[in-house]
């Protein structure tokens, strides 16, 4: 089935308009849709009427991956021309992977340096190489002036400014690394999460660092596509709940694709198929015709058309079945991407 797949079949019409460009007044305050998996059936709630879905003992699994300020803001010191990076990962101390803007200004031997302007913390490196599809391996000194001198990227759909990078933040986040949030946790407080404790939902927290994946587009056939690795990590009191859960038969629902990616992995990895504790790198492409060993349900943000997302949720329930809930959602209004509303598939 997958093979016959393109792209184009995961498109829809969306209205520039209803591109959400601010998170909601409060994180919980986000539209829900419920979508029945099996069905098609769907429904319309608030996020913050979640806790009606639910059921004791489900189990919610959360990214607790945190977004570094990867956006990088710099000069080229050889033609001082303003240059712009972003930080894809950390290779090892001092050397990094980027994408960088304009290429043309940052050549290999390219040094550049950022603003002195405000402040004695400075970050410099220079252009090592250059990998076949464009992106930079870099030299970074002062990288522990990270946090002050860079700035959160937003995604390149968002075109206003944000005065609280914290809303592009889970409450949750932990781990730094990602460098785009986990959005379907952007919904969550910390009051909700509280209250899941109360009717007996478990939390079990993982971690996978977002790479520039989400917002690449597909060129050519799916069979072809290469995803971008990105980092993951569970640990073994994370896993064994989840392999309890497994085993006495209750839900356990994704909080955001990533998670799905990471346990999907860690399952296929292990060599029975139980989910098992570890961490590494995951580039796992999940469309039609993929069969789901661990993840029941999925909480999840409305996604780009033609976008690798998409064929995850369209895997996940069907294609048709998505594209009916996305034309509802777009004929109700609802908020799309990383800022927007959310579905809850089951």
């Amino acid at each position: 089935m997958s093979l016959e797949l393109t792209p184009d079949q995961f498109d829809y019409f969306l209205p520039e308009g209803l591109i959400a460009q601010n998170p909601s007044a409060e994180r919980d305050q986000s539209r829900l849709m419920i979508l029945d998996r099996l069905t098609g059936q769907f429904k319309h709630s608030k996020f913050n009427q979640l806790l009606t879905f639910l059921k004791p003992g489900d189990v919610l699994v959360m990214n607790q991956s945190r977004v570094i300020p990867a956006r990088l803001y710099a000069t080229n010191l050889d033609l001082d021309r303003p240059v712009e990076m972003l930080l894809l990962r950390k290779i090892e101390d001092g050397v990094w992977k980027a994408l960088v803007k304009p290429g043309r200004r940052l050549k290999v031997g390219s040094r550049f340096e950022t603003s002195r302007e405000n402040n004695d913390e400075v970050i410099s490196g220079k252009v090592l190489s250059i990998e076949p599809d464009g992106e930079r391996i870099i030299s970074l000194q002062g990288e522990q002036y990270l946090d002050s001198v860079g700035e959160i990227p937003l995604p390149p759909y968002i075109n206003e400014t944000h005065s609280d990078p914290e809303r592009y933040q889970t409450v949750y986040s932990k781990e730094k690394g990602s460098i785009a949030a986990p959005t379907a946790g952007l919904h969550f407080t910390s009051e909700m999460i509280h209250r899941m404790q109360n009717i007996h939902v478990e939390n079990v927290f993982v971690t996978l660092h977002v790479g520039w994946d989400t917002f690449r587009p597909i060129k050519g056939k799916l069979d072809e596509h290469k995803m971008h690795s990105e980092f993951w990590s569970i640990d073994e009191n994370s896993a064994e709940r989840i392999r309890l859960a497994k085993a006495q038969g209750r839900r356990v629902i994704a909080v955001g694709t990533t998670v799905v990616r990471l346990l999907e992995n860690a399952a296929q990895i292990s060599r029975d198929g139980c989910l098992t504790s570890g961490s590494g790198w995951v580039d796992l492409f999940i469309k039609p015709g993929y069969e789901f060993q661990i993840v029941d349900a999925l909480i999840t943000n409305f996604h780009l058309p033609k976008s690798t997302l998409m064929m995850l949720v369209s895997a996940f329930s069907s294609r048709e079945n998505i594209l009916s809930a996305y034309s509802e959602a777009v004929r109700e209004k609802y908020r799309f991407f990383s800022f927007g509303d959310a579905m809850f598939i089951s």
